[in-house]
């Protein structure tokens, strides 16, 4: 009678070890799925959120918004538009390092809105930037930031150019090719 409770007892034991191992693989497994996806972002929301359960809920709730929003491509007529104006914007880096900064940022705005992003807070611009453009957010972030204290002339011109790399990175890729643009359809 001992040796059968022994067994059971043994067994429950090794299926709650089992389920709890089972758990812990799965969370590694999803919080891993999600770090691929989103890469730096996935941290950054984890410490935002306090923890890795609420950022996964977060970077969800992220993609099932953007899933609503009726984003397009661009017209090859509207990119070549934008790419004159991006060429405008960077020549007048040299002179106006400032000003350009400032008019890189709202033509990135532009072209998120002509796509059909909601662009009227900066932080929810930068959410939905996330869920395509995980690995450019951070960059954005940046940027805003150097903006930001350019705004209030406290930036520095290594950081305005810095700046200047970032949008250039993000408008490449909101432009985009045709290609990028059929495979965000």
């Amino acid at each position: 009678m001992n040796t059968t409770y022994t067994i059971i007892i043994v067994v429950l034991v090794l299926v709650i070890v089992g389920a709890i191992l089972g758990l812990v693989f799965a969370r590694r497994k999803r919080s891993g799925r999600f770090r691929d996806q989103y890469g730096p972002e996935y941290d950054r929301t984890v410490q935002a959120m306090g923890g890795e359960k609420k950022a996964q809920i977060e970077l969800e709730e992220r993609r099932k918004h953007v899933e609503t929003l009726d984003i397009r491509p661009l017209s090859a007529g509207e990119r070549e538009r934008y790419l004159v104006d991006w060429a405008a914007v960077q020549s007048r880096f040299v002179d106006e390092p400032g000003q350009a900064i400032g008019d890189a940022d709202r033509l990135i705005m532009q072209v998120m809105q002509m796509r059909n992003y909601p662009v009227s807070d900066f932080e929810q611009r930068a959410a939905d930037l996330s869920v395509h453009y995980p690995a450019l957010v951070t960059n954005y972030r940046a940027a805003r930031e150097i903006a930001v204290k350019n705004d209030q002339h406290q930036a520095d011109t290594e950081e305005l150019r810095q700046a200047m790399i970032h949008y250039r990175s993000l408008f490449g890729e909101l432009l985009g090719t045709e290609a990028a643009a059929a495979k965000e359809k």
